[in-house]
């Protein structure tokens, strides 16, 4: 049985799970499905076609599931599908995608801090934390487990791979590869994660050799195609391996160096 404050209004339109709880001067419109124990604190504003799997928290006032910023936005029913246990905080906001039959994704466990933003056509994994004022742009794709620190804006069709963070206050122009820390300005990486990926329950092995991938491929001064060459031959073939080399392959925008 849910919950629903007599100021809220849900659409009659809209699919509540068990157990959710709807706060003060909510608003939940057509087409949105919340998932068992959802948790709406108070003027929180969801929009549709919205689906949310279990166990999603919203904080006051985050808005999610809007229009898309986008001029050639033209009324279609575009979408956003977000997965079990995400955390939107205070004044965040999460946009639906701009043509028919398109959706912006989020994974599960994810975390979007304050007043920070996911355009239209975003595609975030799971466990990503957004933090305060990161501002992700339309057609932005974010890795499992990546980081992106505050007041942080990451340009249209940027691609940032899994386990990777990026410091506060810094334009993401670029790609940045997996498993990499990246900060400054221009944006420049700065190693490989390692206190990230040994949280994280990454051997000691598998992170020597993401270190020798760090050096061919970041510190050899070797073109892409020449550098990963040299990984395929030198580098154990694990899956982290694969996921970077396929990664750097299909970097369409440049990646970060």
């Amino acid at each position: 049985m849910s919950a629903i404050h007599p100021s809220a209004i849900v659409d009659p339109q809209a699919e509540l799970g068990a157990d959710v709880a709807v706060g003060p001067y909510c608003l939940i419109g057509p087409h949105v499905r919340l998932g068992d124990g959802c948790r709406l604190a108070s003027m929180v504003r969801i929009d549709g076609p919205a689906e949310f799997g279990p166990g999603c928290r919203f904080y006051h006032g985050a808005a999610v599931g809007g229009d898309p910023q986008d001029l050639k936005y033209r009324g279609a029913a575009s979408a956003l599908r977000v997965g079990a246990g995400n955390t939107f905080r205070e004044f965040c906001t999460v946009h639906r995608a701009t043509e028919e039959g398109e959706t912006t994704l989020l994974g599960d466990q994810n975390l979007v801090m304050a007043y920070s933003h996911v355009a239209h056509n975003c595609v975030v994994g799971s466990h990503v934390i957004l933090g305060n004022c990161a501002t992700l742009a339309g057609h932005v794709e974010v890795g499992d487990y990546a980081i992106i620190s505050g007041v942080t804006p990451v340009h249209q069709f940027v691609k940032v791979g899994a386990h990777v963070i990026i410091g506060g206050g810094c334009r993401v122009p670029k790609d940045v590869a997996p498993y990499v820390m990246a900060a400054g300005h221009p944006l420049a990486v700065h190693g490989v994660n390692v206190v990230g990926l040994r949280r994280r329950g990454f051997s000691e092995e598998t992170i020597a050799e993401l270190q020798k991938l760090y050096r061919i491929f970041f510190r050899s001064n070797l073109v892409r195609e020449e550098a990963l060459r040299r990984i395929r031959d030198e580098c154990q073939p694990l899956p982290e391996i694969e996921l970077f080399t396929d990664f750097a392959e299909r970097s369409e925008r440049g990646l970060t160096r």
